[in-house]
């Protein structure tokens, strides 16, 4: 839309930037206010879902649009954030009597917010722009709770199911396959195979280190024998 700066009169102006500056300074709990330096009769707001509703934990984005009549005619107000709600239209229009035949010039933008803060606890199914929404808030409220808690938690919270920058679980998702590569799955013997192993071996090392020695002794015996034998046999020749 194009401001409408230019199209209010200077004392209107005034009076607009004054409440501006005091809504930034002291805002309405649960509402952020964003002033624009640009342009004073576009207010952008950021709302926190009420506790209680299904759009508790989402922060909805707003804005008010101050027209050229303004302030004998309310501002009108638009949902930035997707929101399933009776009074909200698919466009972000918002409905409620404050913003149409209820308006007082001396009302003031701080009761406009308030009073849209509080269309989310308490929706009214019969000024609906949202007929879906306001037909299942009069016949089926966990169903209208439930679509209104998805589109909240898909779009007022930051990201999809409302995990957004969340780390993920390292369980989570597809694990990569086992391949031939893995130390857990290689074919071969497991510790304690390679501990029989080295324990047999060295069982093995130590039987043939005695069968040798066993050999040798009785090759150095064999030895001596034979001298024995020599030597008698040289002494008889004598």
């Amino acid at each position: 839309m194009n401001s409408n700066v230019e199209n209010l009169p200077p004392q209107v102006l005034r009076l607009v930037y004054k409440e501006v500056s005091a809504l930034a300074a002291d805002p309405p709990e649960g509402i952020k206010i964003y002033p624009s330096d640009e342009d004073i009769t576009e207010l952008h707001t950021a709302i926190e879902g009420p506790e209680g509703t299904p759009f508790a934990g989402g922060i909805f984005r707003m804005r008010l649009v101050l027209g050229k009549d303004f302030p004998a005619v309310p501002p009108k107000g638009y949902f930035l954030t997707k929101i399933f709600h009776p009074n909200v239209g698919h466009k972000g229009e918002i409905c409620v009597n404050v913003l149409k035949r209820d308006w007082k010039a001396e009302l003031g933008l701080r009761h406009v917010l308030l009073t849209i803060k509080c269309l989310l606890i308490h929706p009214n199914p019969e000024s609906a722009l949202n007929e879906e929404a306001g037909r299942l808030l009069l016949e089926d409220y966990a169903e209208y709770a439930s679509r209104a808690r998805l589109l909240t938690e898909i779009h007022a919270m930051g990201g999809p199911g409302g995990t957004s920058g969340a780390p993920q679980d390292p369980n989570d998702g597809p694990q990569p396959k086992k391949h031939a590569g893995d130390p857990t799955k290689r074919a071969g013997p497991g510790a304690a195979t390679v501990a029989a192993a080295l324990g047999n071996g060295a069982n093995g090392a130590s039987t043939t280190t005695t069968s040798n020695s066993s050999s040798s002794s009785s090759s150095t015996s064999n030895v001596v024998g034979k001298k024995k034998a020599d030597k008698k046999r040289a002494l008889r020749r004598l």
